[in-house]
């Protein structure tokens, strides 16, 4: 049976879907491309066998989905693509205007728990494509660039303060933060357990794939990118693809901030898929 697997449209997932996609790993996939905010519709409305997704699709959904084990997407410390740009210093923003990407809802909700939480400000949100609002003219007080936009954006002249929100959650808790999960159709494993074990196994398989061969990784990626090789390295760098025990305390962590600051009804149950 042929899964529907969904693909973050951004270069932080290229070491784990090259090797699925160039045939280095033998596999039955049908994937299906997007940035964060469409793939979380598509499992949502059950499009999508198995997916990566913005962590908070998981934890407002938790009885749709399992958890892929041992694979996530993160940071313990800088990520560089979830970036706070911003014209003054982040404790000026009350009152501010920032405009949020509408192509996530992790870092989005991330970034107002990081201003209650640790700026304790109280900023005005309008949601929008930075880059075309950007070109258009139009004037915010701060941005939220997430993705390859952020990589681009990073040294916009107009927005002197660059806040990176992977290093800004570490100084409010200690513990890596985890963007995005993989996860699977409650669904579909009981449809056809056998294929949802296997399809994630082979993620895992290309997670370890990637991790092994990511210089290769950096020079492919820069070769299409306003990074270079070393800027490109440095990025994945500061990327974690692992989902430990550290990683699931910070998911856990932000689940109860997210709860605290009203943006989630309750903390989810941690459900693994058994591999």
């Amino acid at each position: 049976m042929s899964l529907r697997l969904g693909k973050i449209s951004y270069l932080n997932v290229l070491p784990i879907y090259r090797p699925i996609e160039n045939g280095l790993i033998d596999h039955d996939f049908e994937i299906v491309s997007g940035p964060p905010s469409e793939l979380n519709k598509l499992m949502d409305a059950g499009e999508l066998d198995i997916s990566a997704a913005s962590s908070i699709e998981y934890a407002r959904h938790p009885e749709k989905y399992l958890l892929v084990p041992n694979i996530a997407i993160g940071s313990r410390g800088p990520v560089q693509s979830v970036l706070l740009l911003s014209k003054y210093p982040v404790e000026e923003l009350e009152n501010k205007t920032i405009l949020v990407s509408s192509q996530t809802h992790t870092s989005a909700a991330l970034l107002k728990v990081l201003l209650a939480e640790l700026w304790k400000v109280s900023p005005d949100f309008v949601t929008g494509d930075a880059t075309s609002q950007l070109e258009s003219g139009n004037e915010f007080d701060a941005i939220l660039a997430i993705g390859d936009e952020a990589l681009n954006l990073r040294y916009h002249p107009s927005f002197p303060h660059r806040v990176d929100l992977g290093e800004s959650w570490r100084e409010l808790t200690g513990l890596p933060f985890i963007f995005g999960v993989w996860i699977a159709q409650r669904s579909s494993f009981e449809e056809n357990p056998s294929a949802t074990v296997e399809g994630c196994k082979k993620l895992v398989e290309a997670r370890l794939w990637g991790e092994e061969n990511i210089r290769d990784i950096c020079l492919l990626a820069s070769e299409s990118s306003c990074l270079n090789q070393t800027e490109m390295c440095s990025y994945f760098d500061g990327l974690v693809y692992e989902f430990g025990e550290q990683e699931l305390k910070g998911l856990t962590e932000f689940c109860r901030y997210l709860k605290r600051n009203g943006l989630l009804e309750k903390i989810p149950p941690m459900d693994f898929l058994s591999l």
